[in-house]
């Protein structure tokens, strides 16, 4: 039995856990991958994501790759059974805080091979593919994992400073740290069809809509290239088999298209759940993604809120590798990310509601009433839960925008502050604690700055805002208060 060791041990290499892989190769940490599978899974999963994701994969350095394999979504309409608009989502094509358009449509397979490829030059990476986790055990300072690799049919061990569960629902690492979960009472089956069309179909939506009906609701995806969804919610007593079978897949598609049309590409049944893990973290191990939550797809956040978990987790254990187990840090993560979550999740749950014809068309908080009596929807942007910083602070977890520099070397000003901490103020500073940048120099800061009426910001490396100063205090007050669960060093 062969023993290995690593800073980080990320068990998964979906895209939860290649995106975490990405974003800790920043660092000058090691970092092993498990991943029982031998290759991609080459059929649609995941088929949406965000401005905010958008956003992570441009700090990784993807985004003119992956951009290619893209397509703007338009949004979503519910709409009744004779067609009638429910509730309007749409999602302009205009630039968000974030930097980017609001959402998009993928193949999953696209986004996993450029997050694959990425990392194979990075010499601090090692990726095990058919090897399955077995076992892990609490060793003090380090965690001892035992797998099998099933090439070699051999029995190996990694020893890590940190474990991170990005393996999915059935997930091993979430039965280390706890099964316990907080469910939030939704689960129907539904079958999810994909297709591929044989030529362009003009009269097909080109955004999504969902179906709303007490008897048999329906989501239909519009996806890059030729590729097209089909979603059917189902009988807790009907037979998969029966379900599936293409006479009945193309019945309940006729109102559409017909096999003329199209070739499926990928027929199966999913049951849609509502949890979210009672436990994250155990010690030096944590859980991700589908491990952590689980929701139904209806606003297009499961991956999304997997991506957010591990850019929120990256950096705070990019420290720790780095200045030492700091306990006060890392149980931030698991509060920070639950309540922002779970507001998505909920969210869902209501859109669900809606599509069975059992809910109203207030699915969500920005739900407004148009002069025409429409309903029309705008997305939600729950910021972070408690952890780190004063949440008297009204600006503390909100996001920071997405800034083109033009008189830089840098074209955004993400890139200065992508690794660690950073103190953004209008004065010159004297303090070795933090990486500071006088925001004189960045006209584009100033007017952030101005709007915000604050005379210091304290970023994360996650975007997201960890503390404001509005008045003339002593800086480096601020500064020590801002940063206490931190230590004595911030990375400079």
């Amino acid at each position: 039995m062969h023993n290995t060791k690593c800073n980080v041990l990320i068990v998964g290499f979906g895209p939860t856990g290649s995106v975490l892989a990405n974003l800790l190769s920043k660092y000058n940490i090691t970092i092993h991958i498990l991943e029982k599978e031998n290759e991609i899974y080459n059929l649609p999963r995941a088929v949406h994501f965000d401005d905010e994701i958008m956003r992570t994969f441009k700090s990784i350095g993807i985004f003119k790759k992956f951009l290619k394999k893209t397509i703007i979504n338009k949004g979503t309409k519910f709409v009744d059974e004779y067609d009638n608009l429910i509730l309007d989502w749409p999602r302009p094509k205009k630039i968000t805080e974030n930097g980017f358009y609001p959402s998009y449509r993928f193949h999953q397979p696209d986004l996993e091979k450029i997050l694959r490829k990425n990392l194979i030059k990075n010499k601090k990476v090692k990726i095990s593919y058919n090897s399955e986790l077995l076992e892990m055990s609490e060793k003090g300072d380090f965690i001892s994992a035992k797998y099998l690799d099933k090439v070699s049919n051999s029995f190996q061990i990694i020893n890590a400073d940190y474990v991170v569960g990005c393996d999915g629902a059935n997930s091993l690492v979430k039965e280390y740290i706890s099964e316990e979960v907080i469910d939030f009472g939704f689960q129907e089956k539904w079958a999810v069809i994909d297709l591929i069309m044989k030529q362009n179909k003009n009269n097909l939506p080109d955004r999504t809509i969902q179906y709303c009906s007490k008897k048999t609701p329906a989501t239909y995806c519009r996806n890059v290239g030729r590729r097209r969804r089909w979603e059917f919610s189902l009988d807790k007593n009907s037979v998969d088999k029966e379900i599936l079978n293409d006479d009945k897949i193309w019945h309940f598609l006729s109102k559409w298209i017909t096999p003329e049309d199209a070739t499926i590409e990928r027929k199966t049944i999913y049951t849609f759940k509502s949890l979210i893990a009672k436990k994250w973290r155990k010690g030096r191990v944590f859980i991700a993604g589908d491990a952590a939550h689980l929701s139904p797809p209806f606003m297009g956040q499961g991956m999304c809120s997997g991506i957010r978990d591990v850019s929120n987790l990256f950096w705070k254990i990019a420290y720790c590798c780095n200045f030492g187990h700091k306990d006060n840090l890392l149980k931030t993560y698991e509060s920070e990310r639950l309540e922002n979550v779970k507001e998505y999740i909920i969210t869902t749950i209501n859109m669900g509601k809606l599509l069975n014809s059992i809910g109203d068309t207030n699915v969500s908080n920005t739900v407004k009433e148009e002069k025409d009596g429409s309903k029309k929807m705008t997305s939600i942007k729950p910021p972070l839960g408690p952890g780190l910083g004063d949440n008297k602070d009204k600006l503390r977890g909100k996001i920071f925008p997405y800034l083109n520099l033009q008189s830089s070397n840098e074209s955004n000003f993400d890139k200065l502050f992508e690794t660690e901490l950073v103190l953004l103020s209008k004065q010159n500073v004297d303090n070795k604690k933090i990486k500071h940048i006088n925001v004189n120099k960045y006209k584009e800061v100033m007017k952030v700055f101005n709007k915000l009426n604050v005379s210091a910001l304290i970023l994360r490396p996650d975007r997201f805002i960890l503390s404001s100063l509005n008045d003339n205090s002593e800086i480096n007050d601020f500064i020590e208060k801002s940063t206490l669960q931190f230590g004595c060093k911030l990375w400079n």
